[in-house]
């Protein structure tokens, strides 16, 4: 692909200013930005956080309160900083043990610490080619040009556009270090069904992600791909439950698993079309289809936080129970050593400029893009508004 002018991504590196798919020059990044969603640590914190997320929406508090009980149910506590917390320490001390000198800081997007305070930290230590690492592994909107806005506008907010560069690493949905930990969970959870007498054949698996809004769904991903049904978002988390399934078969002896990639978490009104079916009623369904047990897999997330805790761990549970069939939810790659030091190996290949034929991925589809396409993944409610690490709009 033919480079670009060198001002079409902004806040890039140069290495990554002319809009290449793939960086594959070395930049000597000095500082590395653990970006996240944030959550509220208190019952005096969630409203004020809600209303962070929904931002510009215009939702009354009233509304608000019906979300709320989810975070109320645990205390008002999300488990997401902590896990953030353990992730930047895990880091941390495995960039230590490759002697990798390279600061890791930590910002959220909705809630203390916040990204533009990150980046204020990291500029006023001396750094100024800084590489971000969000945590979340999909295309959508909101798991990958959200964080790309919210860079540029935590740049822009704390006035560093003179000071900082800023790139991000690629999506890692099919990266191998982000797979093993879900691998390992399927593969124990069906062993255990398979020594209780249960036939591979009535073992379903679910793989279960958030849904989103239909339209941000087929906007997911280059412009230029026919991803099919529900866009790249769909298509990747596909893939990656397709091969994971293929890797069953040596637990299985070849026997096949019946499975389905659900959805979870709505949270849009009912008028507007968002990604279906909804686990609940998949699982609800299963004893029609023969179902004994049920796996269920949160694919699309990174770690346990709440849409994990509450989503699936009770009311998921709960209708396998209402189904009277046994169900067990695999982990998430959270602190799993694969994942940790997968992530790393993402980084050192922004650092060394990998050449993209040498990147490992488990799908057809990777390795992704070190720089996002032209209009990949708008938001058309909103608009395009200014983001980095990506070709504009």
């Amino acid at each position: 692909m033919t480079a670009l002018d060198q001002t079409s991504v902004p806040f890039a590196s140069s290495a990554a200013a002319g809009g290449a798919e793939f960086i594959e020059t070395p930049v000597a990044y000095d500082a590395l930005v653990l970006a996240s969603f944030g959550g509220p640590e208190g019952q005096d914190d969630v409203i004020p956080f809600l209303r962070n997320v929904t931002g510009g929406r215009g939702i009354p508090d009233e509304r608000l309160e019906e979300v709320a009980h989810h975070y109320r149910h645990f205390g008002g506590v999300s488990p997401i900083n902590q896990q953030n917390r353990d992730l930047k320490a895990a880091l941390e001390a495995e960039l230590a043990a490759r002697g990798i000198d390279l600061p890791v800081y930590w910002g959220n997007r909705n809630w203390e610490p916040y990204l533009d305070d990150a980046f204020t930290a990291a500029a006023n230590d001396g750094h100024k080619t800084l590489l971000v690492l969000a945590t979340s592994a999909y295309s959508s909107y909101s798991s990958d040009r959200q964080y790309r806005e919210d860079i540029a506008h935590a740049i822009t907010k704390a006035g560093l556009e003179d000071r900082v560069t800023a790139d991000k690493v690629r999506l890692f949905f099919d990266h191998p270090g982000f797979v093993a930990p879900f691998q390992e969970g399927v593969d124990a959870a069906v062993s255990e069904f398979l020594g209780q007498g249960i036939p591979a054949s009535d073992i379903h698996v679910l793989f279960s992600t958030h849904s989103i809004p239909t339209a941000d769904a087929e906007r997911s991903g280059p412009r230029d791909v026919d991803w099919g049904e529900g866009g790249a978002y769909a298509a990747q988390h596909r893939a990656v439950a397709e091969h994971i399934i293929e890797k069953l078969g040596a637990v299985t002896g070849g026997a096949t698993v019946p499975w389905q990639l659900v959805f979870q978490s709505r949270s849009g009104p009912p008028s507007q079309p968002w990604l279906e079916p909804d686990i609940n009623d998949v699982i609800a369904e299963l004893p029609a289809a023969g179902a004994k047990a049920v796996v269920i897999v949160p694919l699309g997330f990174v770690s346990d936080h709440m849409e994990v805790m509450w989503d699936l761990d009770t009311e998921a549970m709960e209708s396998a129970a209402e189904a009277g069939i046994p169900a067990v939810r695999t982990q998430t790659p959270g602190i799993h050593p694969a994942f940790v030091s997968g992530l790393i190996d993402l980084v050192v290949e922004r650092i060394e400029g990998t050449p993209a034929a040498e990147r490992p991925h488990v799908t057809d589809l990777g390795p992704w893009y070190d720089v996002s396409r032209p209009g990949d993944c708008e938001n058309v409610r909103l608009g395009f508004k200014p983001a980095a690490a990506g070709i504009a709009p």
